[in-house]
């Protein structure tokens, strides 16, 4: 997730100056089938990953980020690997709405910090800033119908069930702490059966469904190219509104949705 852990009491100011209505763009896939590093690999393509946050153009967000808050008895199943994390009733939706109609309406937003070793957020918060596209990508991104009409784009990342097992082992044990018995155990008891429930069933309504991931260079190329073509229109906007409302943007009108065709 692109952001940082600053707070600036002027948040709000610089949200109604900039007045930005971003294009949001969803990426879902099953479980370490490449979401996040096709969004990354977005992002490097289109020069924005070594730009300041607040100038970015665009930002990426993930599901992870909004696990609920656990019970003390969520949590004893949790640390025993006894918790299903891929079912949808894990993830807290009315905050995943909140915060996109938020960042739809070009606010700044604070996006929770999840630790998957205690299995609880973290009092930090990470700080998005205003971007005209935003990536928001996790395994039920199209799941439920209020979070999916609020992208004007939608992608799923299909990658082999082998590939994503290997790599959910890897990054379990590495990053998360598990063993590899447990990691197994969890994917046997819920990650798979939750793929085939929850997940797959939402690839019908993706607009582009990108094979193998991160190494799918013609698909994420077009992505990238598209992308793009809504950042000039944007700045495009946003000179002509400077220009003609000298010095304000306000009341522009926004037709990114349109670009999408």
């Amino acid at each position: 997730m692109t952001g940082d852990c600053e707070t600036k009491p002027g948040d709000q100011d610089e949200n109604e100056s900039i007045n930005r209505h971003p294009f949001l763009i969803g990426v879902a896939g099953g479980t370490a089938s490449g979401k996040s590093s096709v969004c990354s690999k977005i992002m490097e393509l289109l020069g924005q990953n070594e730009i300041d946050h607040h100038q970015r153009q665009v930002a990426i967000l993930s599901q992870d980020s909004f696990y609920r808050v656990l019970t003390l008895e969520q949590k004893a199943k949790a640390l025993k690997g006894q918790f299903n994390f891929d079912h949808p009733d894990a993830f807290d939706n009315d905050l995943i709405i909140a915060t996109l109609w938020n960042i739809k309406e070009g606010k700044t937003v604070h996006i929770p910090v999840y630790d998957f070793v205690s299995h609880s957020r973290k009092e930090e918060t990470v700080t998005v800033y205003p971007a005209d596209v935003v990536l928001f990508e996790g395994i039920l991104m199209f799941y439920s119908q209020e979070i999916r009409d609020l992208f004007q784009m939608k992608l799923f990342v299909d990658t082999d069930a082998d590939t994503r097992l290997s790599r959910r082992v890897l990054r379990d044990i590495s990053e998360r702490g598990r063993d590899l018995e447990s990691v197994l155990a969890q994917y046997i008891t819920f990650v798979k059966p939750a793929f085939e429930e929850f997940c797959l069933p939402t690839k019908k309504y993706a607009d582009v469904i990108i094979p193998r991931g991160v190494d799918n260079f013609v698909a994420i190329n077009l992505i990238v190219q598209h992308i793009q073509d809504i950042l000039n229109s944007g700045l495009t906007k946003r000179l002509n509104g400077w220009i003609n409302g000298h010095g304000s943007t306000k009341n522009q009108p926004n037709d990114s949705s349109s670009l999408f065709h």
